[in-house]
C-alpha cells in the first residue's frame, strides 16, 4: 500500500513538474496573488485560464480620416502657449525686454512703447517681475507684471493681454501670500558670506545681526565655526516670490553659546491677542527668547542698519588732527544718504551745525543718557521733537571734520562718554506679559521643532 502511494505520488510531481514548466507565467500570478493577499484568512486566485501569449493573435486595419491641414494648426496654435519669467532691468527699452522674454512681436512692442500704464511700470524700471505667455509663433498673448508697493500685505498686477483687435491693460490689487523658508548656514569668515553661500537673502542677514546685536557683537565676536538656523517668510503673488518677509525664528551658537529668538505680537492697549496679524501697527510685536524674555532693548547697539565699524571706541591716530587721541564714540561705515536711525526713544535737544561734527543730532532718553549722530548729510528732525526707536533722524554724509562718509555715533552718561555695544548690552529687556504666556509657550515649541529641522538640513548638506 506504501508503495503504491509512493508511486502515485511520483507521478503526480512529474506531472506538476511537467505542468509548471510548460505554463510558468500562470505560476508566476498565482503565487504573486497569493503573496499580496497577506495571508489573512481569504485571498484571491489567479485565473488558471488560457495564457493570454497562447491565444491567437489577428491583425484589423482600418482608414483614418487626417484633420485639414488649417484645422490643424488652428488646433495646435490655441493649445501651445509658452511661458517665461524674468525681471525688469533700469535699461530695458520695450524691444530688449520682449526678446529677453522670447517674444519676437513688434506689434506688442509698440504697444508696449505707446501704453503710459506700461511706460511707467515696465520701462527704465529695474526688479520688476515679469512673465510673459507666447503663442507658437513668438507673438504675445500675454504679459503679466508683478511688484510689492507697501507692506501692508497686497502686491500690484500689470496685465496686458492679446484681444481681437490688439492688447488691453489692466491693473489689479491682490493679496501676498506668506511662506516660510528653513535654512541653515556656518559661519567661515563673515555672516554675509554665510547666507550667501546658503542661498539665504541679504535682508534676512540683516535681521539676523539686528535681532542678536544685544548679545552678540557681530564686528568682533564672530568665529569661525560659529552656526545659525533661521525660519523666515517669503512673500509670494500668483506663487511668484516677490520678497522676502520677516524673520519667523531663529538661532545663532557663538562660542558654543546659543542664542535662540522668535517673533510675537503682544497685542496693545484695548486690543485682544486673537485680532492682532503680522506686522499690525497696533500691536507690540517684537523678538523674545523662546522663554519668553524681549530682545528688544532700550538701546540698540547700532545708528546704522548692519554696517561696518571704521573706528571703534578707544584711542587711535585722528586722521585730521594727525595725532594719537581717544576716540570717545564708534564710526560706522556707510554711503552719503544712509539712513541713520535713533537708537531708543527720547526727545531731540539739538539739530544743527556744531564745530567739528558738521550736521548732528542731540537725543536726550531717560536715565540721563544722550547720544549723537554727527557728520550728517541731511537732517530729517528739528528740536523739541519726540522720537521712536529706529526711526531715521538723518542722512550720513561727510560734514564736519570728516575725511569720507561715516557715522559718528556716540553715548553719554551724565556728559561722560560711554562704549555705545557695552550700553546696548546692559539695557534692559520686558518679558511677555502674564495673559499672553500660554499661547507664547505653544509658539515657543513650534518654533524650537523648525528650528530642529532648518538645523538638520545643513547637517544633511554637509553628508
Amino acid at each position: 500500500m506504501i508503495k503504491q502511494i509512493i508511486a502515485i505520488g511520483q507521478v503526480f510531481s512529474s506531472t506538476a513538474a511537467r505542468w509548471i514548466k510548460q505554463h510558468p507565467k500562470r505560476v508566476t500570478a498565482t503565487v504573486a496573488a497569493l503573496l499580496l493577499s497577506g495571508g489573512g484568512g481569504a485571498f484571491a486566485v489567479a485565473s488558471l485560464g488560457p495564457d493570454a501569449a497562447d491565444l491567437p493573435v489577428r491583425e484589423i486595419l482600418e482608414t483614418v480620416q487626417p484633420l485639414a491641414y488649417s484645422d490643424y494648426s488652428r488646433e495646435a496654435e490655441s493649445a501651445y502657449v509658452l511661458y517665461r519669467t524674468d525681471s525688469t532691468r533700469s535699461n530695458d527699452t520695450a524691444d530688449t525686454l520682449l526678446k529677453r522674454l522670447g517674444i519676437d512681436d513688434a506689434q506688442a512692442a509698440a504697444y508696449l512703447r505707446s501704453d503710459g500704464n506700461a511706460r511707467q511700470i515696465l520701462l527704465g524700471r529695474s526688479g520688476r517681475q515679469v512673465t510673459a505667455e507666447a503663442l507658437s509663433d513668438q507673438r504675445l498673448n500675454k504679459l503679466t507684471a508683478r511688484w510689492t508697493a507697501d507692506n501692508e500685505g497686497h502686491f500690484q498686477r500689470l496685465v496686458i493681454e492679446r484681444t481681437g483687435n490688439g492688447f488691453t491693460t489692466r491693473l489689479e490689487t491682490a493679496a501676498l501670500r506668506a511662506s516660510s523658508q528653513l535654512a541653515s548656514g556656518t559661519i567661515q569668515s563673515s555672516l554675509f558670506v554665510a547666507t550667501d553661500e546658503a542661498k539665504i537673502p541679504d535682508a534676512v542677514a540683516v535681521q539676523l545681526a539686528e535681532i542678536f546685536s544685544g548679545d552678540i557683537d557681530f564686528r568682533r565676536e564672530l568665529r569661525k565655526g560659529d552656526r545659525f538656523s533661521v525660519v523666515y517668510e517669503t512673500l509670494e503673488g500668483d506663487g511668484e516670490p516677490l520678497r522676502t518677509g520677516r524673520v519667523l525664528s531663529a538661532e545663532f551658537v557663538n562660542a558654543g553659546k546659543s542664542h535662540q529668538a522668535m517673533w510675537f505680537d503682544e497685542p496693545a492697549a484695548g486690543q485682544s491677542g486673537d485680532s492682532l496679524q503680522a506686522g499690525n501697527p497696533i500691536s507690540k510685536g517684537g523678538y523674545y527668547t523662546l522663554d519668553g524674555q524681549s530682545l528688544r532693548r532700550a538701546f540698540l547697539s547700532s545708528p546704522v542698519a548692519f554696517s561696518r565699524v571704521s573706528s571703534g571706541f578707544a584711542m587711535r591716530f585722528h586722521p585730521v588732527l594727525k595725532q594719537m587721541r581717544a576716540h570717545l564714540g564708534t564710526d560706522f561705515a556707510a554711503s552719503t544718504g544712509t539712513p541713520a536711525r535713533t537708537v531708543g526713544d527720547g526727545v531731540v535737544t539739538f539739530a544743527g551745525v556744531q564745530n567739528g561734527y558738521g550736521n548732528v543730532v542731540f537725543i536726550k532718553h531717560r536715565g540721563e543718557t544722550e547720544t549723537v549722530y554727527a557728520h550728517l548729510s541731511k537732517l530729517l528732525v528739528s528740536r523739541g521733537d519726540k522720537v521712536s526707536q529706529g526711526q531715521t533722524i538723518g542722512l550720513v554724509g561727510s560734514t564736519g571734520w570728516a575725511t569720507g562718509p561715516h557715522l559718528h555715533f556716540e553715548v553719554r552718561h551724565n556728559g561722560v562718554q560711554q562704549d555705545p555695544m557695552k550700553v546696548a548690552q546692559k539695557s534692559e529687556t520686558v518679558p511677555v506679559t502674564a495673559a499672553r504666556k500660554p499661547v507664547f509657550d505653544q509658539m515657543a515649541q513650534q518654533a524650537r521643532v523648525a528650528l530642529a529641522a532648518a538645523a538638520s538640513m545643513e547637517v544633511t548638506s554637509a553628508q
